[in-house]
This record gives structure tokens, sequence and C-alpha cells, in this order.
């Protein structure tokens, strides 16, 4: 790979991470709870990426085995955003960032084990570093033991699909892979909804409707964040480090609060919104 081709890539990285950021715009303004929200997003995510896939007249099919492969990482992908989210709702956002920081220190160990390599040390260290610079940014608050643990377990789920991504790209198209991985994490959300809404939401109900601009934002939500970023993010696993990509998707707080600030004005807290990452 040439270093224009590099530079390139790194780019659009971050120009992914600005968008995943501006996800939790989004979250402030879509009516809906955690779980539908999940549920929503994939579900038009695969719709999406479906027409796409038809469009460019690629093929949908799969050696089952391979399949199987791809939708067990989409019930890592489900539960990522399911620990998320609850880990913002029974914490703070500040919490729940501070577990997500360990994204890219649990991927220092996490691709050297299922690649089968040598453990970078350096990695191991810049993942600390990352760690220690978000604790100090973000302020983290003590007693929220519960939302931090869902979050570093979060944390570990993105590591781990990540890191298998980078593997599948090998094989398929990330059309093929966003698409199945989506369509199982929405299945996989449908499942989960009834006990969410039994143990965790108010009055034990599901809120299937959506409210005011609620469809745009879900389209926007779907579409440019899941779909193009999505599938731009695992066609750059093939050309860019799994830690890399996971290091700079540490930025996408910072993005966040920024935008937030921006739309919302100086008085925007960070503990007043949640993050619905990508």
């Amino acid at each position: 790979m040439n270093s224009l081709a590099s530079i390139k890539d790194y780019l659009l990285l971050h120009f992914l991470v600005l968008i995943w950021g501006f996800t939790a715009i989004l979250g402030l303004l879509i009516s809906l709870p955690p779980l539908e929200l999940v549920f929503y997003r994939t579900l038009l995510a695969a719709l999406g990426v479906g027409l796409l896939i038809g469009y460019k007249k690629e093929s949908f099919s799969i050696p089952w085995r391979q399949l199987l492969r791809i939708c067990g990482v989409g019930v890592l992908i489900s539960l990522h955003w399911i620990f998320f989210f609850w880990s913002a709702k029974v914490s703070t956002a500040s919490v729940c960032l501070a577990g997500m920081a360990t994204t890219s220190l649990w991927t220092a160990f996490v691709d050297p084990l299922i690649n089968r390599t040598r453990v970078k040390w350096y990695e191991v260290g810049l993942g600390i570093t990352v760690i220690s610079g978000l604790l100090v940014i973000f302020q983290f608050e003590s007693g929220y033991w519960l939302g931090l643990s869902m979050a570093i377990i979060s944390a570990l789920l993105s590591a781990l699909f990540s890191v298998l991504n980078g593997l599948l790209t090998r094989y398929h198209s990330p059309y093929q892979i966003t698409f199945y991985e989506m369509g199982t994490a929405s299945l996989v959300a449908l499942l989960v909804l009834p006990f969410y809404a039994y143990f965790f939401s108010d009055g034990g109900e599901i809120q299937w409707y959506w409210k005011g601009l609620d469809w745009l934002w879900l389209f926007l939500l779907g579409g440019i964040c899941t779909v193009f970023a999505f599938s731009a993010s695992v066609e750059l696993m093939k050309r860019l480090p799994v830690f890399s990509i996971n290091l700079t998707i540490n930025l996408e707080p910072v993005y966040g609060i920024v935008l937030a600030v921006l739309i919302f004005g100086e008085n925007e807290k960070m503990t007043s919104f949640d993050f619905w990452r990508k």
C-alpha cells in the first residue's frame, strides 16, 4: 500500500468516526428507548444494504458455514450495543465512555489470540495511555460499577467483532457482511425486547411506534451512520490494522461532545445524553 492510499484510508476512517460521533445527536432526537432503537436501526440497515446489494447485482449467496460465522458476529454486535446502552442507562455517559475506552486495550490482546501472533506490547501501552487520557477528559465518576462493568463487556465485544470482521473481509464483500450481521443483530434485539421491557422499561411496554421526525432521524441513523459507515469500516479492515481502527474510534466521544455543544449550545453537559454508537 502506498503512502497516499494510506493517508486517504486514515482520512476516511476519521470521517467515519465523525459520523459515528453524530449518532449521539441522533440519539437525542429519536424518542425511542435504547433497545427499540437498536432493533429499528439494525432492521433499517439490513433492508438498506439489501437494496444496495440488489442494485449492484451482487450475490446474497454465502456458503452456510461462512454464513453461520457472519451471523455469529452479528450476535456479538447486537450484544455489544445492548450492553452499551444498558451501561449508559444504569450509570452515566462518562462512566460508559470510560469503560468503552478499554476497546483498544482489549484489541491488543484479542487480535493476537485470534490471529495466533505475538502480543505487541507497544499496542498494550497505547491502549493503557488512551484509557488514562479519557479517564481524565471525562472525569470518571465512581460508584457506578454495574454500568462500568457493562461498558467493559461492551468494549470486549467490540474488540471481538472488529477482529473477526477483519478475517471475514478476506472472503466476502463488505455489503454481504453488513447485510447478514445487521439482520442477525436486529433479530437478537427483537428476541431480547420482551425481557428488556419486562425487567427494565416502565410499565413493561415496548414502544413500537415512532413520533414526530423519528422516521427521518432513524433513516439517517440506519442509512448514513450504519449502512455507509459500517460497510466502509469493514472495507477499511482489509487495509488497516484493527488496532489502529479501534484506537481511532476512541475519538468518537470527543467528536460527539463537540458536535453536541455546537448544535445544542454550550450548556450541553456530557453526562446528560447517551452516545448511540456505531
